[in-house]
């Protein structure tokens, strides 16, 4: 079941790490056997999220590199607030992410360097404390 109360999926999320570290890239010519972990379709042509190992092998072109963070709470396609809320308490602290809103989670890009001072925020936020 899908939460839309931003009360409870703030208090709900369980943020965790998704291991390696992720780029985006131009998927006009990507090779058929690359794992591709997200696309978007823009004006422009396809982009897609693959690891930075398949990028760097492959020779491709990025400008940031990421660690993925899935906010394991299952939200309502519906619900208003979650992605302001968790950019917002990010943003405090000059952490930039890129959202990718799934059918069961959404996900956040955030730069790999941040990676755990952003896993800490989110967890403050939900109330949780990080683990030591």
């Amino acid at each position: 079941m899908s939460i839309a109360n931003l009360e409870v999926l703030i208090r709900s999320m369980r943020p965790a790490f998704r291991a390696g570290e992720y780029v985006f890239v131009d998927a006009t010519d990507l090779p058929p056997d690359v794992q591709v972990e997200a696309t978007v379709r823009e004006a422009e042509g396809p982009s897609a999220v693959i690891a930075r190992r398949d990028a760097d092998a492959l020779g491709l072109r990025y400008d940031f590199v990421g660690a993925w963070i899935t906010l394991t709470v299952r939200s309502s396609l519906e619900s208003i607030g979650l992605t302001a809320a968790v950019s917002s308490e990010l943003a405090k602290l000059g952490i930039g992410c890129n959202v990718i809103a799934g059918l069961h989670h959404d996900h956040l890009l955030v730069s790999a360097g941040r990676a755990d001072d952003a896993l800490t925020a989110l967890r403050r936020l939900s109330g949780r404390p990080s683990p030591r």
